[in-house]
């Protein structure tokens, strides 16, 4: 007897490896097997072209050059590389007395959160956070106060991956470029979701992760803009001088051809899909409205991204587990503890109110009958608060 089908809605934790991803992939586990690093012979250049063909395929939907992008095992290491590379970079260039004034959005993923607050133990760092507005976005105005002489790093995500809402970068980046300030942004969840475009955006160091867009899981990759300003950061990791010496270590070619495809693919067919996607969400969101009217989006209701939806149910009560539906009530790296999520919480949402509130999220195997289906299983399952909520299994 088959398990009960469970509807899948939270793509912004992971998606599912598009086939057309998973045949590019597959010749490179076992037929051309090569190591990149290889150079004396077929098997190693195969691997090496095969490389620098996913390289070339995410510049293009970048426009940025292809020796600005260096491939890592992800966001979370490209963040920390971010971070604390510039850290690392300053005192390398002024010594160990540098001031280095860094400022980040609350609103972060942790991998960045984090990281800025091992620069503070470890180089002496400052830290300051940027105020956001209702909707989880940083307002530009409060970020100029708080530039100083010695700032140096802004991290700022290009769209929240818990709340959806998408953050000014433009304005942000211009800022930062004025005031010759690097400006890092976690796009992890902005590339394929909505226009990323490096030529007109200056931003300096730029962060993605391959499993939000259909790509493989373990592969991401790391922005550095080479010129207006120069990006120099020191190396991830030393031995074997791999990805210009910024990281050594065998590189995933199966993964990185993978990404590769991946954002061809969103490059090629995204403005299609996040029409479709955008279409989906507004459905699913009205129709779940109407039958809890005293719903709130969180987010921006117009700036956010074409597949989210982050709903507080208020008044009612929402099962720990919800039958054949897997959501999100959090960010996916935390989504297994109990702690109320830090993005809620800067929303000013209480304990309770986040206990309410569900991270719906879209994604390209999504169809129509999904989401009529998803949103019978939450009107069935979600209860108002005068009516004990059904028991859960896990």
């Amino acid at each position: 007897m088959s398990a009960p089908k469970t509807l899948y809605f939270d793509h912004n934790a992971t998606t599912p490896v598009d086939p057309r991803v998973l045949e590019v992939m597959l010749p490179y586990f076992m037929e051309q097997f090569g190591n990149s690093m290889s150079l004396n012979y077929s098997f190693g250049w195969q691997a090496e072209s095969a490389v620098e063909t996913a390289r070339r395929q995410v510049s293009q939907a970048l426009g940025c050059e292809p020796k600005e992008i260096t491939f890592t095992s992800g966001a979370t290491e490209a963040n920390n590389w971010a971070i604390e590379g510039i850290c690392e970079m300053i005192r390398a260039d002024e010594g160990p007395g540098a001031r280095i004034h860094l400022l980040v959005s609350p609103v972060e993923h942790k991998s960045v959160l984090q990281s800025a607050e091992r620069a503070v133990r470890v180089f002496g760092a400052e830290l300051e956070y940027i105020p956001v507005n209702a909707h989880g976005q940083v307002v530009v105005s409060e970020l100029e106060k708080r530039i100083q002489p010695h700032t140096r790093l802004v991290s700022v995500m290009w769209v929240n991956n818990e709340i959806g809402s998408i953050n000014p970068i433009l304005e942000i980046a211009r800022l930062c470029h004025d005031k010759k300030v690097y400006l890092h942004s976690d796009a992890t969840q902005a590339l394929g979701k909505i226009p990323v475009d490096l030529q007109n955006v200056p931003v300096d160091l730029l962060s993605f992760s391959a499993h939000k867009l259909s790509g493989p899981k373990g592969v991401g990759f790391l922005f550095l803009r080479s010129k207006s300003p120069k990006v120099a950061l020191p190396a991830m990791m030393c031995g074997g001088g791999h990805e210009r010496g910024l990281r050594s270590g065998t590189l995933n070619v199966p993964g990185i051809v993978g990404l590769g495809k991946a954002v061809e693919i969103a490059r090629l067919e995204g403005e299609a899909e996040q029409s479709r996607l955008r279409a989906l969400r507004d459905f699913m969101w009205n129709q779940l409205h109407a039958s809890f009217p005293q719903a709130r989006l969180n987010g921006h209701p117009t700036e956010r991204s074409p597949n989210n939806l982050n709903i507080t149910f208020k008044g009612t009560r929402v099962p720990a587990a919800l039958k054949g539906l897997a959501v999100s009530r959090g960010s996916a790296c935390h989504s297994g503890g109990t702690s109320t999520s830090h993005v809620l919480s800067a929303l000013g949402l209480s304990e309770s109110e986040a206990g309410q509130t569900l991270r719906i999220t879209l994604g390209r195997t999504t169809t129509d009958a999904d989401v009529l289906e998803a949103v019978g299983l939450l009107k069935s399952q979600i209860q108002t608060s005068s009516t004990p909520a059904p028991t859960a299994s896990l």
